[in-house]
């Protein structure tokens, strides 16, 4: 890796990094889904109106536009159509999150141009932001698999500390109040708290959101003395 600027790494570096990171986010959340049971695709989860069927879907073709991207297409809508599941989501789900790890990893240069159209037909997006999109996309969706199926979800620090500006930077605007968005209006949160509530609360998930289907704490017996 070559250094300048008094050791800041160079465009090239940074690139690589993000895609490095993209990647970890997106395993993640393979070895989360791969937890998934047929049973709990109808389980609800922090994405309001979702099934656990409906985020898969969505995660799937996300996957599947971004990778169309990279590789010159993403402007046919066709590669971004959220389709029913099969019969077998989780093998659907891991191919499609290696084809997107795949197709950014032979990009080479960070201002190759992504179209985009779910985002805007007006104009392309280069790599680095693009891959920075579908990054935080994994690590907030990562947690949305990890508590529909109350499983922990526990990112390494680099991919938190890469992801927390970017979620900070994604619009908070009416966009978000539209059916079918992935994230919601904003959240407070402490300065105090950790990372990836942050991130949550950036991006409209509280970090206290249990299913209701989760059975509840039991009551302590009321004491006899």
């Amino acid at each position: 890796m070559h250094m300048n600027n008094g050791g800041a790494s160079t465009p090239r570096a940074d690139f690589a990094r993000l895609r490095r990171l993209n990647a970890q986010a997106v395993r993640d959340s393979v070895n989360l889904v791969r937890r998934t049971t047929p049973g709990d695709l109808r389980k609800p989860t922090p994405c309001s109106a979702w099934t656990l069927s409906d985020l898969l879907a969505h995660m799937t073709a996300q996957h599947h536009g971004f990778a169309a991207a990279a590789l010159g297409h993403g402007q046919d809508l066709s590669h971004w159509s959220v389709r029913p599941l099969g019969e077998d989501p989780v093998t659907e789900y891991v191919d499609a999150a290696e084809h997107v790890i795949a197709a950014f990893t032979n990009l080479e240069s960070p201002d190759r141009e992504f179209a985009l159209p779910e985002f805007t037909l007006a104009r392309t997006f280069p790599a680095a932001r693009a891959i920075g999109f579908h990054l935080i996309d994994y690590v907030v969706h990562s947690w949305d698999v990890a508590r529909t199926l109350d499983l922990t979800y526990a990112p390494g620090s680099e991919l938190l500390r890469a992801a927390l500006p970017i979620a900070r930077a994604v619009p908070d605007d009416d966009s978000r109040l539209a059916p079918g968005s992935a994230f919601r209006p904003g959240l407070s949160a402490d300065e105090d708290t950790d990372p990836l509530e942050k991130i949550l609360a950036a991006l409209g998930r509280s970090p206290d959101w249990r299913s209701p289907l989760s059975s509840p704490s039991p009551t302590p017996p009321a004491s006899t003395s």
